[in-house]
């Protein structure tokens, strides 16, 4: 797929990510589908950490991935911007949301979500139906399967 930087794409944003390997999972994915990736710090490793360098591999891009220093930074930043935070505390799926071309998809950390705090300052706050006895999906899965549905829903793939 080509892109053409002009167009409008969805960002992923990760809040305080503490696994490395599924943060370089993300990269890989965003890179392949176009997308923006956005880290808001401080993450739970060093971006030179060796388990995160060997599943980004080529794959990172410093000119598709901004680093925000504090959940404050990023949220003044999106004051006229879109977020929609990807919970498994929501009531609407992903699946009911018409997403658009701008939008940032926001996720929380691998072991504990968002701080109620930045939940609550969410108007949009989606899920991904599952099945009644688990718990959640994998990030790295959570991310791709959404970004997917919101690139169908706005013709960008």
């Amino acid at each position: 797929m080509t892109q053409n930087s002009t167009i409008l794409r969805p960002k992923i944003a990760l809040y305080e990510p503490d696994i490395p390997q599924n943060t370089a999972a993300i990269i890989r994915t965003c890179a392949c589908l176009g997308a923006k990736l956005e880290i808001i710090e401080p993450c739970g490793f060093h971006l030179n950490d060796k388990r995160f360098k060997r599943v980004v591999m080529d794959y990172m891009d410093w000119d598709k991935v901004e680093i925000y220093q504090s959940s404050d930074k990023f949220f003044d930043a999106k004051k006229n911007h879109r977020v929609i935070l990807m919970t498994t505390k929501a009531s609407i799926s992903y699946l009911k949301f018409k997403f658009e071309k701008d939008d940032t998809i926001l996720f929380g950390r691998e072991s504990a979500g968002v701080p109620e705090k930045i939940h609550q300052s969410i108007n949009d706050r989606l899920k991904i139906p599952m099945n009644e006895n688990t718990r959640s999906l994998n990030i790295a899965s959570s991310v791709a399967i959404v970004l997917a549905e919101s690139l169908r829903q706005t013709k960008l793939i």
